[in-house]
C-alpha cells in the first residue's frame, strides 16, 4: 500500500503550483491597477477634467506608466495608454514586448481605452490582457482581440 503524502502527491502538487502561480498573477494585476491610479492622480486634464492612468506590463517583468495630458489644441492630447507604451519604448527601446495592461479611471463606468491608443498597444502586443478598473475598485477584463479584432497592421 502507497501512503500519500502531499510530497508524492501530484494533484496536490499541481493544486499548490497552481495555487502560487494564480496568486503571483492575481498581485501582478493588483500591482498593475496600483500602478494606473497613481498614474491618473498625475494626470493634466483640465478641459475633460477626466483623468486616466495606464500602466503596462513588458515580458522582462517591467511596469511602464502613463496619464493622459490634454492640450488646448484637443489634437496635441496623449492618453494614458500611449503615454505608458512611449515611455516604455524610451527605456526598453523598439523591441518592447507588452504583455500585460491596466487602465484606471476615477469613474463609476468601466472605460476601455480608444481606438488610436489599442492601435498602438496592438504594436508592441500580441492579444494581451487589458484590466480596466473604476474608482468603485470594479474591474473588467478583455483581450486585445476583443476590443480591436480588425486592427491596421502592415
Amino acid at each position: 500500500m502507497q501512503i500519500k503524502t502531499a510530497e508524492y502527491d501530484p494533484l496536490f502538487q499541481f493544486s499548490v503550483f497552481f495555487s502560487n502561480r494564480f496568486s503571483g498573477m492575481r498581485q501582478i494585476e493588483e500591482d498593475l491597477i496600483s500602478k494606473a491610479k497613481e498614474a491618473s492622480e498625475k494626470a493634466y486634464a483640465p478641459f475633460s477634467n477626466f483623468p486616466v492612468g495606464a500602466a503596462i506590463l513588458d515580458d522582462k517583468g517591467q511596469i511602464f506608466s502613463g496619464c493622459n495630458v490634454e492640450n488646448s489644441s484637443y489634437g496635441l492630447t496623449i492618453c494614458a495608454e500611449r503615454n505608458a507604451v512611449f515611455q516604455a519604448v524610451a527605456q526598453q527601446g523598439p523591441e518592447l514586448k507588452v504583455v500585460k495592461a491596466a487602465i484606471y479611471t476615477p469613474t463609476e463606468a468601466i472605460t476601455p481605452p480608444c481606438g488610436a491608443c489599442l492601435q498602438v498597444l496592438s504594436e508592441f502586443a500580441h492579444n494581451l490582457e487589458i484590466v480596466i478598473s473604476n474608482q468603485n475598485g470594479e474591474t473588467k477584463k478583455f483581450k486585445l482581440d476583443e476590443l480591436m479584432p480588425f486592427r491596421f497592421k502592415l
